[in-house]
């Protein structure tokens, strides 16, 4: 079929040959009606003729090849099949130029909209700067498209009246956080997809104070995106000339250096460190961070040290310093040059990675999970607080409830509370520092690699646990104690605790389909063993019920959220002393030794297994042993789950 080559987007044979891919099942229902809406409406227009392209070349390629039609309307067809959500946090997914499910012009100009109209619906109410205007930070990372849709986001807000606070060049997720704090602004905008890969981009929304939007502001942001209509703007370049946008980077870079080094404690700096940003934004943040605090000994790791959105030299081309494949050219590098410590940050330089070798100077390395790092930086923290009498009876460590119960154990040994059953997502983090008060933060952490100490921003900081690591690290080669060595002896103090994490990827509309089921299904036949071990309690978040055999279920309070939680029996359960810790304020249930979660993601198309098991602390000499045996039990579960739920 040839193409109509009429003036107007939206001729008939191209309608017709949508509705033709729709009735050969090669578009869903919801991409037939929004193609439609995005062809013929006056507010898609600027979209209409891209996208008259592409579905030229959709019907050519099918027309072309015998039982080609399903596979020629895929890209369309997956740009348009729902709605990209406006989650908690902002937007994120594939960038594409046209599509409702995908991250354009059009989606990111309708985030900024939404955020504008909500802002100014209720902006009386709120922290404005001196000139009464609403404002708004705006930074953007190394991926392909930030820095343009950092500024479409500022044209937007501009056209409703914003004052803008820009960032030039690239910048990390936690100095927006800090810019929102030192600027006084009303709200923040970090476009960045994070450790996505270089096909993705979104945009992360901060509310004053610098923390993730939280509610009742989320629900309030998302109705307003979800409503928009049309999306104005104004020039950028106009806005530079009258003073409306205000470049802010120096005063914020030296200020935001800073702050990161008000969390720096005096001691040992021989210590050979090898630092990769994996091609992001990190050597504007912790190179500086380092290198102010007296570590000398420090390098780039060349091979990922340039901005690059493709992540050209990074395995898989994902930046995520979760998966020990993205170290191992450095540690390859510091192996052959015998450093002592490598440390890698993802794209916006908020998670932070790490491995070292097994032994002071030793050829054996082995990265940490973030688990391990967190175990190991809150002891440090908690440790030099201690050591230099700034540890305070009101001192509380923050974490959430599917990261590791060493972070608890570590806490009471130095009797600092612990608030352990906040909500997946290192916002609820922010939120809790506000709510017990910033001058009894110490330390906050996830199991995904995010770390805070300091209260100079309200979002894992990956300059700030470098900086923290590396004195650790120096402390410890003072002592001849490896980083590893030093974990197995909070292991040996503490119990043994070993976590997994098994993410399930379901792409798509069937994908989206299937994590719904595998919730339900888990919540409506919830197991009544896993691994051998007895399911000893069910606590649903949704709901916020828990049930437990033979006892009828009831509620609890608690933060809600879509995550199911199975507490197990086995070693350790039952001796309160050791593999127990007691229900806290706010939280109603102890932690057991052995555990299972079950989330789907907010930001990706997966769905996450949090898998938990520990033993009561032991002789040294029986560690090796004892990690065998909980390997073994993580095996277990793992491969009893994946069965049970199909994936």
């Amino acid at each position: 079929m040839m193409p109509d080559t009429r003036s107007s987007p939206a001729t008939p044979s191209r309608l017709s040959a949508i509705d033709a891919a729709h009735a050969a099942g090669a578009l869903t229902d919801h991409s037939l009606q929004t193609i439609r809406s995005w062809l013929t409406e006056p507010r898609y227009a600027e979209f209409a003729d891209p996208l008259a392209e592409l579905i030229d070349r959709a019907e050519t390629a099918a027309a072309a090849g015998s039982g080609m039609k399903k596979s020629a309307w895929k890209n369309l067809d997956d740009a348009f099949w729902t709605v990209i959500p406006f989650g908690t946090g902002g937007r994120r997914g594939t960038m594409f130029p046209v599509g409702s499910n995908a991250i354009n012009d059009r989606t990111i100009g309708e985030s900024a909209q939404g955020l504008a109209d909500y802002v100014q619906s209720i902006h009386s109410t709120l922290l404005s700067d001196a000139a009464g205007a609403p404002s708004c930070a705006i930074a953007y990372d190394t991926r392909h498209r930030s820095e343009h849709f950092a500024k479409l986001c500022a044209e937007v807000l501009l056209a409703a009246g914003f004052r803008i606070h820009f960032l030039r060049g690239y910048r990390s997720t936690p100095e927006l956080s800090f810019a929102v704090r030192f600027t006084k602004a009303t709200c923040g905008i970090m476009v960045t997809a994070s450790h996505n890969p270089p096909s993705d981009n979104a945009v992360k929304v901060y509310w004053a104070g610098g923390v993730q939007v939280l509610p009742p502001h989320d629900r309030g942001i998302i109705e307003r995106v979800m409503s928009v209509d049309t999306v104005r703007r104004a020039s950028f370049d106009e806005g530079v000339a009258d003073g409306r946008v205000q470049f802010v980077e120096e005063e914020i870079d030296r200020e935001f250096v800073a702050a990161v080094l008000a969390q720096s404690s005096p001691g040992p700096r021989d210590v050979s460190i090898l630092y990769t940003p994996l091609h992001g934004v990190g050597a504007s943040a912790v190179m500086p961070v380092l290198h102010g605090a007296g570590f000398t000994q420090l390098r780039l790791y060349g091979p990922q040290a340039s901005p690059d959105g493709d992540f050209p030299n990074v395995p898989g081309h994902v930046s995520n310093p979760e998966n020990p494949a993205v170290m191992e050219g450095a540690v390859a590098e510091a192996q052959q040059r015998q450093d002592d410590l490598v440390m890698a940050s993802d794209p916006d330089c908020d998670r932070l990675g790490a491995a070292a070798p097994l032994t002071p100077g030793g050829d054996q390395w082995k990265t940490f999970t973030g688990n391990q790092l967190a175990a190991l930086l809150c002891d440090w923290v908690l440790e030099t607080r201690r050591s230099s009498g700034r540890l305070g009876a009101t001192d509380r460590v923050v974490t959430t409830l599917v990261t590791t119960g060493l972070v608890r154990r570590i806490a009471q040994t130095h009797g600092v509370a612990t608030t352990d059953w906040l909500q997946v997502g290192f916002k609820w983090i922010g939120e809790e520092i506000d709510s017990i008060g910033p001058e009894n933060f110490v330390f906050g952490c996830e199991e995904s690699h995010g770390y805070l100490a300091g209260t100079h921003v309200r979002d894992k900081d990956a300059s700030v646990a470098a900086l923290l690591m590396a004195e650790l690290a120096a402390s410890l080669k003072v002592a001849g104690v490896s980083l590893h060595q030093h974990l197995e002896r909070l292991f040996v103090r503490h119990g043994c605790h070993a976590e997994r994490q098994v993410s399930v990827t379901l792409p798509g509309a069937a994908g989206m389909e299937r994590m719904r089921e595998i919730m339900a299904a888990l919540r409506a036949e919830p197991p009544a063993t896993l691994a051998g071990l007895d399911v000893v309690r069910v606590r649903d978040y949704a709901t916020l019920r828990v049930s437990a055999p033979g006892q009828a279920p009831r509620a609890f309070g608690g933060a809600k959220g879509d995550l199911v939680m199975f507490d197990l029996d086995g070693e350790g359960a039952d001796d309160s002393s050791t593999a127990l810790t007691p229900a806290g304020p706010g939280n109603p249930f102890p932690t057991l030794a052995n555990c299972v979660a079950a989330r789907p993601s907010g930001t990706e198309p997966k769905i996450k297994f949090y898998l938990f098991a520990v033993a009561p602390p032991g002789p040294a000499a029986d560690l090796q042993a004892t990690q065998q045996r909980l390997t073994l039990r993580l095996d277990h579960l793992e491969s009893e789950l994946r069965g049970r739920v199909g994936v």
